[in-house]
């Protein structure tokens, strides 16, 4: 079989498909105790500059769970690092930037990206192993990005990067532009390396209103999916954010093939708001991977049963992996939702 005639990328193109498609956000990582081997002793930014430790780590929950699809062990900062800016990720607290960008000159240390040869690498050398297994590449989405540079790490409130969006749009529009082009970059890197699908993760996104998305992010959003259509026609382009029940209709119009769900709202009820035309990919809650196995598995049928209402369907949690996570709680889900829908009980299985 070839890559092309996987479940995963025909449930992306609402096309037929024998079962439904399962991968995990941040599945290449965190839960898994090998991961932690490998990675001992080495900094997280670090290890997504080496191939053939993104390699190793990327390939692992491919192994050990069986989804259908890898993700490339990598961080939505690692470009912001290519293009030279200081930062680094701490541990219990995520990315740290050393001088935040809040006016005009500090533009000037935010230069455009041309290549990122170990990210490539690491891509051709994965796309090798998978064989049929489709990779998929990611990048952060500007206004995600923009937060961290803005409050200079992860904030609860967003209140720097809002008073910035709301006080001085010009710079605004010039820092989500600069970032645009930062992100499209990484995925052309990506996806010219042989990676067969993109995801553009709008983190914090749904911190904002509707209206204020559709003006202020929407339009930067856009042209990065746009772009990568326009070079990469055939690659599926999946976007998600966190806590965007109220985003999702204007995230799929801002160009996405899949739009992402976050475990909050219903995967029907987000098929009713994001309207005709476009697959959806979730929406298992992960902490409830904590929970016995027969309410996981109950979740997990009451998920499939609402993406009845899908056109085509990606299962996954609503948000990442968590650290703590037992692995076979994963392994098990995959397997569930693979034999459930190899019967024919999904709307993926059926379109």
């Amino acid at each position: 079989m070839s890559t092309q005639d996987s479940a995963f990328l025909r449930a992306c193109r609402r096309e037929p498909v024998p079962l439904t498609p399962v991968w995990f956000m941040r599945q290449a990582g965190r839960a898994l105790p090998e991961y932690r081997a490998v990675r001992e002793g080495i900094p997280m930014l670090d290890s997504c500059f080496q191939p053939d430790l993104v390699t190793e780590i990327t390939l692992q929950p491919v192994r050990r769970f069986g989804v259908d699809a890898a993700i490339l062990f990598s961080d939505i900062v690692v470009p912001l690092r290519a293009v030279g800016v200081d930062l680094d990720i701490v541990a219990g607290v995520g990315p740290v930037i050393a001088e935040p960008i809040r006016t005009m000159q500090d533009l000037d240390r935010l230069p455009a990206l041309e290549q990122v040869p170990e990210v490539a690498e690491a891509v051709r050398l994965l796309v090798a192993e998978l064989g049929s297994t489709p990779l998929i590449g990611f990048a952060g989405a500007p206004f995600t990005l923009a937060s961290y540079l803005v409050e200079g790490g992860p904030s609860k409130d967003q209140r720097r990067t809002k008073a910035l969006m709301y006080g001085d749009p010009a710079l605004w529009n010039a820092l989500m532009e600069r970032l645009a082009d930062i992100a499209l970059a990484f995925l052309r890197v990506q996806l010219d390396a042989g990676a067969s699908a993109i995801q553009l993760f709008d983190s914090w996104v749904g911190a904002l209103p509707a209206e204020d998305y559709r003006t202020f992010v929407q339009p930067h959003s856009a042209r990065i999916l746009a772009g990568v259509a326009e070079s990469h026609p055939d690659a599926p382009k999946i976007h998600f954010g966190v806590g965007t029940g109220e985003l999702l209709h204007d995230m799929g119009a801002a160009g996405a093939d899949v739009v992402g769900v976050d475990f909050r709202v219903p995967l029907d009820e987000a098929v009713r708001r994001i309207g005709p035309g476009k697959a959806v990919q979730g929406n298992l809650d992960p902490t409830l991977l904590f929970a016995p196995t027969e309410a996981v598995r109950a979740m997990t049928e009451r998920i499939l049963a609402q993406a009845k209402a899908a056109e085509g369907h990606v299962f996954n949690l609503g948000h990442g992996v968590l650290p703590e996570t037992d692995p076979d709680a994963l392994t098990r889900v995959v397997a569930h939702v693979h034999e459930a829908t190899q019967a024919g009980t999904s709307s993926s299985a059926s379109n």
